[in-house]
């Protein structure tokens, strides 16, 4: 696994907000398998252990205008998303970064009106660039779409990107599995939410790393 220096990695979020996660979700089959399978908790607990360790935290929202000004409709899929019954408009609580996440005043949220992925159309690359960001954990949902679009990007433009396996989520749920196994271990270094919890411990907790040692 990469390093983790605290100074050049991000831990992101992805879409793990009210209207897609949380039990108002537009996917409901999504939200339950989500925090059925504690990924959502498991997501929580690597922010505030990322924040502890001095790594930066970021928040990746999709949304979109009430008018749908500038949104995609070049796929089914969008077109589906504007017919849900709750829609991921902007200011509503559909777009509010879910429980148990929580936002701390020196996370960064990203929002964007179209696309599959933060990186694309967004400040997040800028973002990261300006923070000397190197590494890129990558959390959240969906394991379908927006996980694979965000290690690409991500891979694309010269990140190194981490993923923990068990924090990322898709439906049905053996997609996850799969899209590790055979496209994201070709280009993300695997690991779980227990080894980078270690990696982020506090010195002299248990299962904390000693500087430099390799994983």
């Amino acid at each position: 696994m990469p390093d983790l220096d605290p100074a050049t990695t991000a831990l992101l979020t992805v879409e793990c907000q009210n209207g897609v996660v949380g039990e108002e979700s537009a996917l409901p089959e999504l939200a339950k398998e989500a925090r059925d399978s504690g990924m959502l908790g498991r997501v929580a607990a690597l922010v505030e252990a990322a924040r502890g360790a001095g790594v930066q935290v970021l928040h990746a929202v999709a949304e979109r205008r009430p008018d749908g000004l500038g949104a995609n409709t070049n796929a089914r899929l969008f077109r589906a998303a504007g017919r849900l019954p709750v829609r991921q408009l902007t200011g509503s609580r559909a777009v509010e970064v879910a429980a148990p996440l929580t936002v701390a005043e020196g996370d960064l949220v990203v929002r964007r009106l179209h696309g599959l992925s933060p990186m694309a159309g967004t400040d997040l690359d800028a973002l990261l660039r300006n923070l000397g960001i190197r590494t890129l954990v990558v959390t959240g949902v969906s394991s379908n779409i927006a996980i694979p679009n965000t290690v690409f990007d991500a891979v694309n433009l010269g990140y190194r990107v981490v993923l923990p396996a068990d924090a990322i989520a898709g439906v049905p749920a053996s997609c996850t599995a799969e899209v590790i196994r055979n496209s994201l271990a070709l280009v993300a270094a695997i690991t779980t939410t227990e080894e980078l919890l270690g990696r982020w411990a506090p010195a002299g907790r248990p299962g904390a790393h000693t500087s430099g040692q390799a994983g």
